[in-house]
This record gives C-alpha cells, structure tokens and sequence, in this order.
C-alpha cells in the first residue's frame, strides 16, 4: 500500500505556478484601494481639508500607480526603453506639481484600473488554456495479475493495462482491448457529441468515460500523449507573437520618445507663440501627455491574438502562434497530401466478387483463415472486414508459406490456396473472370487481391484507401471561400484521378516523392502567393516546412506536428474553414482597433489645442477607448 501512495505522489509539475487569489487580483484590488484614497480626498477637499486631502491624494498616487510605475520605470532602467506607463506617471506627477493633485489622482486611479481590467482580460484568454491542464488525471488505476493498482500518471509504461471505470477522465492514450463505452473528447475535439468506442478503437487522455468500464492499453507514455502535446502547443503559442504586435512594440518606443519631444515643445512654445499662461501651458502640456499615449493602440492586437488562439484550442485547431494565425487568412491555395489527410489512410474492402455456387461467408471464412498468418496491410485489412461479419473463429491452416512481395499460399480444409497478385495467382487463369468488372475496379484505383484454389479462381477482393467523410465536405467549404485546392500524393495516376473526382477537387498531381512535393509547393507558391499545405506523415514534413502555412492532422507523426505551424486534433479538414474564418475574423478586429484607437487619439490631440479637452476628461476617453478595444478583441472567444 506504502509503495502504491509513494508512486501516486509521483506526479509531474505543473508548467505554469498556482497563483492564490490575491496574486491573481492584486493589481485590481491596487486600483480599487486607489480609488478609494481618491474618493477620501475628494471629500476632505470639500470640507477645506486641504492638507488632509492632499495626504490622500498621495496614497492614491502611491497605492494607485505602484503597478504601473514599477512596469514603466523597470523599462527604462532594465530594457531602456520607453513606454506609455512613463508616460501616464509623468502627467500624474506633472499635474500635482501644478496643484491639480484631484486630476491627477483621477488619472492615476482609472490608468491603473483600465490596466488592472487589461491584466484581467489578458488572464481570462489565459485561464481557457490552463484549464486544459486540469483536465489531465494525475492518477490510474492499473491491472496487473488480475489486481488493481493505482499509480502515478507519470509512471506509466507502454503496454499497461489501465481499468478505467464509468464517469473517470481517461489517463493516458491507449486502445481499448476490454469493453465498450461512450466517451465524451470534447476537451481534445471540441466535438459536443460523445463517441462509442468499441475494441481496437483508440482513446486519448483527458477525454471523459461515460457510462461502460474498459480496460485500456497504453501506446504511448504520459508525456508524449496528444493531450500532453495539445497543451505544449497552446504553451509556446501564448509566447509566440504576430507580425503587427512586434510592429506595435517596436513602434511603441519611438512613438513614446516622439510625445515626449512634443510635449517639451508644447511646456514652453503656446506660452510666447499663442500667449496662452504659463499654467495653462503646463496643464495642456500634462493633457498631451495623456491623451497622445498610444495605450488603445498597444492594446489592440494581443488580446484578440490570445483569444484566437484559445477559440481555437478549445475547437480543436491548435495554432503554435499568432504569426501563423495571422498569415492563414491570406492563403489562396491549400496542398493536401491523399494518404492519412484526405483517406483514412488505411484500405479497406469495398468489393468482393465470387465464383459461381460460393457464398461470401464461406469465401472469406477461408481467406481470413489465411491472412491473419500474414502481417501485410491488405491482408490485415481482409482479416478485418471478415470479423466484422461475425466470422471470428477462424481455423488454422497448414503450410502457410508469405512471399513477400507477391502473396501467401496455405492449406486448408485438404484444399490448397494462393492469395496475392493476379500475376501471382497467373494471368492466363485470371484473365476470363469478372474480367470488365476488374477492369473497372481497377480503373477507380481500387487494388485487386485475387484468390484461388485447385479448382481456378475462387474470387476477387477489391480495397481502397477510402476517402474521410470530412474531407468531401472541407473541399466544398474550400471553393465557398475561394481558395484553390490540389492533391499532392506519391500513389499512381489511376488512384489519385479516383480520390480527386470522389472529392472534387480543383487539381491533383500523382506519383510525387517527398522532394517533388517540395518542389509542387515552390511552384504553387509563384502562382499563388500564399499557399498551405496540410499533411500527416514524415514524407509531408519538407512540404509543410516550405509552405506559408503547414497544417498537420493530430493523429500524424511527430515529425509531421513538430514541422506543421497548425495542428488539426481530431484529422476534421472541415475544421480548416473555420481556421480560416477565425483567421479573417481576427484581423478585421484588430484592424477596428487600430482604426478606432488612432482615431481616438487624434481627436482627443485636436481637442486639447483648442482648449476644450480638459485632463479628467482626456483620462476617460483615452483609457476608455483602450477598454473598448480590449472588449472588442475578447469577442473573439464566443463562437
């Protein structure tokens, strides 16, 4: 039992540190506690407490701005580099040393609550990806010698069995070998519909066990789970930023040293040039500071990104950064590789035809006999379809003899039996049997297994790597937003024309190595401009490392999602369109923000010339417009 606890103890650190309550809300309850100083010397001041409310005014300067000075000031010193907090605290204190000591606190007061409202926002985006981590069991329960044993997560080995019981998150990737059950992978998927999952069919960690116990063995250790993987993903994606946002805080610096080379101008220029007092020069000279900050305008692209990002994690589109999220809504082509991306990726039987007086079960009670000594793909795929027509107790036959590369010859029942090739079984026996059927199986890019016994052909098996019900739909939704789709597949002509015409898609181009794939992509890019390319194997990772943006599915090799800038969870393409659209939808949001903020700070310039901004009222609309655009880009995570 010693042992049992020890191990369950053992469980991984989280990536990001618990904060408490008051970590997570100190800024806010700064601002608050500002406020309230504000609020006191406000009164005093009514009351010709003049000394008193100045005392308090101070707290609220000091309690208030203690965020934002510490942000501005660690800036300056550490990085040396200007920004807008500097600029807010210099208005403050210039506003005071003036004697608006009430304006100024009003500054300090809604500066550090709209900052504190920015924290929290920014924190929301990030709490839709920490929860993902409190989705992942740190506990299993596993079978061994036919006792139960629960253990840590983390210490876990490929081959366990874990029993996971009704209502219990699933703890790690595996394939069920024991049960059947419904599984609720909203938290991978995004998907509300809840799965059956029966034998062989494979689960992923975090996802929920509905209603049946199953046992389920372990393919892969914790840390490599695609739950595990999911999470590492959003991780980098939070610090990875977008083109205009590392435009914004290298823009941010030098326009912070612009406002203040201004505002030196304007503390001594209006008094000789426009006449105007010496403290009303000073006083615009503080609003100035304020109202030209570019708060709204740096304000603008991080939380939309963040928001994003999040929308698409918890829908199953996981982007490794804002760069790719931003660069997607561009894209005019879309290159897909056919094996694993547009089919299943492993064949399956479509057609079976048979001589004349034998029954389909009795034909492949005989062939699954045989195949399940084989490890081919086909033959697994025959073995397959068999047992899903109840045939499950097959016999064993004698003599079994695998040529690689041609078929697999047995004894069964007193019978003697070759399965492969036509050319393996001959050509001149196979040749007057289902022969305009076969062409024409063959012709739709189907592979033909031929059977026969001492008596002539005993019949044909079609298979084809059959296409995803989603990709159909996805190449649909590709044409709705006009964008140019081409199949890129190393298979032959005759079974790429097939996929291409099932899917309908704009192009396709066979017989393609993993450096012509390359090179297919180079080429689309000259005529295209901006091209994706989606993938799941090791061969797609050149491709998808020269395309604009990769994409690759969940389910994929390691190469493959390590390469690709956008994972797909659960291989839905459809999924792409929504990527795009979330992509389109996001840019014209932070476009808005752009727009609105620099309009915002114009205005706010023009009206402080004319007299007619006073520094309260330059506060509210300059802090104002940056909770606006803060909003606008939250809406982002509806939808």
């Amino acid at each position: 039992m010693g042992e049992n606890i020890g191990l369950a103890r053992e469980k991984e650190q989280p990536l990001e540190t618990e904060k408490s309550l008051f970590e997570e809300h100190q800024e806010l309850i700064f601002a608050i506690v500002g406020g309230v100083f504000l609020a006191i010397g406000v009164l005093l001041q009514y009351f010709d407490m003049q000394a008193f409310a100045i005392a308090s005014f101070l707290g609220s300067y000091i309690v208030g701005g203690y965020f934002k000075a510490k942000e501005g000031f660690t800036d300056l010193i550490v990085e040396r580099s200007l920004n807008v907090e500097l600029l807010m605290i210099l208005a403050a204190i210039g506003a005071a040393i003036i004697g608006y000591w009430t304006e100024g606190a009003i500054l300090i007061f809604i500066f550090s609550l709209s900052g504190a409202l920015e924290t929290y926002t920014l924190n929301k985006s990030h709490r839709e990806i920490s929860a993902l981590m409190e989705l992942q069991p740190e506990e299993a329960t596993v079978l061994s010698g036919g006792v139960e044993k629960v253990i840590a997560v983390t210490a876990l080995q490929v081959g366990d069995h874990v029993l996971v019981k009704p209502g219990e998150r699933i703890p790690t990737d595996g394939k069920i070998i024991k049960g059947q059950t419904t599984i609720d992978e909203a938290a991978i998927t995004g998907e509300s519909m809840p799965v059956i999952k029966k034998l062989d069919d494979n689960v992923f960690s975090g996802t929920v066990n509905m209603n049946g116990a199953i046992t389920v063995s372990v393919t892969k250790t914790n840390d490599e789970t695609l739950f595990q993987k999911i999470i590492e993903l959003v991780q980098t994606a939070k610090d990875e930023k977008s083109p205009s946002q590392l435009f914004i805080e290298k823009f941010e610096s030098t326009y912070v040293k612009g406002v203040l080379i201004v505002v030196t101008l304007m503390m001594f220029a209006p008094h000789y040039l426009l006449g105007w007092t010496w403290t009303e020069t000073f006083y615009r000279a503080m609003v100035m500071l304020v109202v030209a900050s570019p708060c709204a305008l740096v304000a603008s692209i991080m939380p939309a990104t963040l928001s994003a990002i999040s929308n698409g994690a918890r829908n199953g589109i996981l982007f490794k950064g804002g760069v790719h999220l931003e660069a997607l809504s561009s894209i005019k082509a879309i290159a897909l590789d056919k094996t694993g991306t547009l089919t299943k990726g492993t064949p399956e039987v479509t057609n079976v035809l048979l001589r004349d007086g034998v029954s389909e079960q009795e034909f492949l009670y005989a062939v699954a006999s045989i195949e399940s000594h084989s490890t081919h793909p086909l033959a697994e795929a025959i073995v397959s379809f068999a047992k899903k027509q109840d045939l499950t107790m097959l016999t064993q036959p004698d003599d079994v003899e695998d040529i690689t590369g041609w078929g697999i010859t047995a004894a069964l029942n007193g019978k003697k039996y070759k399965i492969g090739k036509r050319s393996f079984i001959g050509d001149d026996v196979a040749d007057d049997f289902y022969k305009k059927e076969a062409e024409d199986l063959s012709t739709s890019g189907k592979t033909l297994v031929y059977v026969s016994d001492s008596e002539g052909i005993y019949g044909i098996i079609a298979l084809q790597d059959t296409v995803r019900d989603v990709a159909i739909e996805a190449i649909r939704r590709f044409h709705e937003a006009g964008i140019y789709s081409i199949m890129i597949t190393g298979d032959h002509e005759k079974t790429a024309q097939a996929i291409a015409k099932e899917t309908n898609i704009d192009e396709y181009i066979a017989n393609c190595l993993p450096e012509t794939k390359v090179e297919e992509i180079k080429e689309l890019k000259k005529r295209y401009g901006s091209v994706a390319m989606v993938g799941d194997g090791i061969n797609d990772a050149p491709a998808l490392a020269v395309s604009n943006v990769g994409i690759a599915m969940g389910t994929g090799t390691d190469v493959a999602i390590e390469t690709a800038d956008i994972v797909l969870v659960k291989n839905d393409l459809s999924k792409i369109a929504k990527a795009i659209k979330l992509s389109k939808r996001m840019n014209k949001i932070i476009k808005q923000n752009i727009v609105f903020s620099l309009s915002i700070i114009v205005l706010l310039i023009i009206g402080n010339f004319l007299q007619q901004v006073s520094l309260p009222l330059g506060v509210i609309g300059h802090e104002g417009s940056t909770i606006l655009v803060i909003l606008n880009g939250l809406r982002l995570l509806r939808g």
